[in-house]
């Protein structure tokens, strides 16, 4: 299997892996964080797919993301994570994300697969690095999701 398929397979895999774990947090639990600070599950899952969204723009782009305010670059993306209310609004996002994830990863020639990307002069990564990003990005944050169930004491191991 060439990268190309692999990270649309991971993207995938990632994406599905998060929305199942996802799934069982409860209602009454999705806006519940530990701290007055912490993230809920519900910020961390949109998080999560608002981030497939950015890295498919990364993709089409050849590009990582160049603010010239990194402060107001920021805020603008917690506001888009606050303004996702519902698991529903949530689930939606993600899938869309990834298609396009998946529909990005489809352009990519040969040539560009073994690229280096930057951000200005401060940050590189190369091309294959940043194909995997949204399945591991996803994975990741699936962890955060097991953590919070951990802090409601929900010791369930949940296999679907």
């Amino acid at each position: 299997m060439d990268f190309v398929e692999l990270s649309k397979q991971r993207a995938v895999s990632g994406m599905e892996f998060f929305l199942r774990n996802f799934k069982h947090v409860p209602d009454d639990k999705l806006t519940w964080s530990p701290t007055p600070t912490s993230k809920s599950a519900l910020r961390v899952a949109a998080h999560t797919a608002l981030y497939a969204g950015r890295f498919a723009a990364m993709l089409r782009d050849r590009a990582l993301p160049q603010p010239d305010n990194i402060d107001a670059w920021v805020a603008k993306n917690v506001a888009e994570e606050n303004a996702i209310s519902s698991r529903e609004e949530m689930e939606q996002v993600f899938r869309k994300g990834t298609d396009e994830v998946v529909a990005a990863l489809d352009t990519l020639t040969p040539e560009e697969v073994e690229m280096t990307i930057t951000s200005g002069e401060q940050f590189s990564m190369p091309m294959k690095q940043l194909m995997g990003l949204p399945g591991w990005h996803a994975t990741l944050h699936a962890g955060q999701i097991d953590y919070l169930q951990t802090c409601w004491d929900d010791q369930e191991v949940y296999l679907s």
